[in-house]
């Protein structure tokens, strides 16, 4: 992919009212744009200077700060330009309309960025991370789009990168692969150096495999359905669970037709919840349309709460429902309403009716919810704050490549004589290694659908 030699212009900020908002420029003839928007020339690099905003017919609309970082100190490694303005929507607009007038164009998703890439500012693992960042919804997840920002993830590859150039240089000065009896005479040694050499990358693969699953997890959480027969308090649970009054809460049975979608965050893990229409036999095809919407959402969901209300325990309609379930589904029943029984019923009854995976709570009272959401987060995949590595917010690609890499790195552990083929193996898993590294050569539809993501302003 090639630069475009466009200067090109957008909101960095949202837009919306707010105190302050930031128009961002980046190319060329940048002077050009000083005088037009502000009647002055450029300020000094770096130097924030005061001044006053012009629109296209010539009338001053506001006055703020204007910044300007030469290339190559910049953001894209371009010539940048940053209005910072009062930020009224009508005001940003009408600076950029202006900025459009006198020659750029307005940027594509994630541009700033792209260009800040091709320009060899950031590898393309450290771009990911920006959109990462800005997506962050938690702390632990924002912890691990730094990290990999500042270059921990591609270091680490790039570390195992090199680990593998030595042992293929090792290999290659050792070995004659022309002469087998040669090979014969180094014995056993040359052997055991190489296979404890490549058992070594393999272990750093592994560890890398390992932190990358868990930054997965912080970057795209678990979708949990919440299923059941009507009026078994689902909609009531969500809003417990959430703290919030995402769904309407009715003694009718069937008030939930359409999916309601909650989100939570429990020590860093987004979890994405999906109330859903209760599942019995109707006529009624709005509500059939909502039982159809169930299904597709169990479909793609990674847990299933199955509400039941525990003064009828598993009815035989919910028996029905659990025996149609995807067998990949991780299943936990939920027994709500338990503050409608007393202790010793309460006990009695989840002696009765309780299951391997399952607790009784109250989405009204709250009553143990606490405990439900400990669960919750051992069923999703732990405390990852006890991980001791930086987690990485990996993407299907990352983890496609570390995989790659480790199957080659298998194959050539597993040989009976270190030869041509291994030399190969170690060929391509360095070669997988560096399409997950960010530096290497990446295709253009590739590159476009990762800065497509983006937004506008960055």
């Amino acid at each position: 992919m090639e630069l475009s030699p466009d200067t090109i212009v957008a909101l960095a900020t949202a837009p919306s009212p707010a105190g302050v908002g930031v128009l961002r420029l980046s190319g060329s003839n940048l002077a050009d744009f000083s005088l037009a928007l502000t009647g002055k020339p450029l300020p000094r690099p770096r130097f924030a200077s005061l001044r006053p905003f012009y629109d296209s017919q010539g009338l001053m609309i506001d006055a703020g700060l204007l910044l300007y970082f030469s290339s190559p100190h910049s953001y894209t490694g371009e010539d940048v330009l940053e209005i910072h303005a009062h930020g009224s929507i009508a005001v940003l607009h009408a600076l950029q309309e202006h900025c459009i007038v006198c020659g750029a164009r307005l940027a594509n998703p994630g541009e700033f960025t792209l260009r800040a890439y091709l320009n060899h500012k950031i590898d393309l693992n450290q771009a990911e991370a920006v959109a990462d960042l800005i997506a962050a919804e938690s702390l632990s997840a924002a912890h691990s789009a730094a990290n990999t920002l500042a270059g921990v993830f591609s270091k680490e590859v790039h570390g195992i990168i090199d680990d593998l150039i030595n042992i293929r240089v090792y290999l290659e000065s050792h070995f004659d692969f022309s002469d087998e009896e040669d090979i014969a005479e180094h014995g056993q040694d040359e052997q055991r150096i190489f296979k404890d050499n490549i058992r070594q990358v393999i272990s750093r693969v592994d560890q890398l495999l390992e932190n990358s699953a868990h930054g997965m997890l912080l970057r795209q959480g678990k979708t949990i359905v919440l299923i059941g027969s009507p009026n078994v308090g689902k909609s009531s649970l969500l809003n417990a669970l959430t703290e919030e009054d995402h769904a309407l809460v009715t003694p009718i049975p069937g008030t939930t037709r359409d999916l309601i979608r909650g989100h939570l965050v429990i020590q860093g893990i987004p979890l994405h919840l999906i109330d859903t229409a209760g599942i019995r036999e109707t006529i009624d095809p709005v509500e059939i349309a909502g039982i159809d919407k169930t299904w597709q959402a169990i479909q793609s969901a990674d847990i299933a709460l199955i509400v039941l209300d525990i003064r009828f325990g598993l009815t035989v309609e919910d028996e029905n429902l659990v025996n149609k379930l995807p067998h990949n589904l991780r299943q936990v029943f939920v027994l709500n309403k338990r503050d409608l029984l007393v202790p010793d019923d309460l006990s009695s009854t989840c002696e009765g009716i309780m299951f391997t995976t399952s607790h009784a709570v109250s989405a009204k009272t709250g009553e143990g919810l606490a405990e439900l959401k400990g669960a919750l987060l051992d069923w999703v995949g732990g405390d990852l704050a006890a991980q001791e590595a930086p987690l990485i917010l990996a993407r299907e690609r990352h983890i496609f490549g570390l995989k790659e890499a480790r199957a080659h790195l298998m194959q050539a552990l597993e040989v009976s004589s270190v030869n041509e083929f291994a030399a190969e193996d170690l060929r391509l898993a360095q070669n997988s290694l560096s399409s997950v590294g960010g530096t290497d050569f990446v295709a253009d539809d590739l590159l476009g659908e990762i800065f497509s993501r983006f937004c506008i302003g960055k």
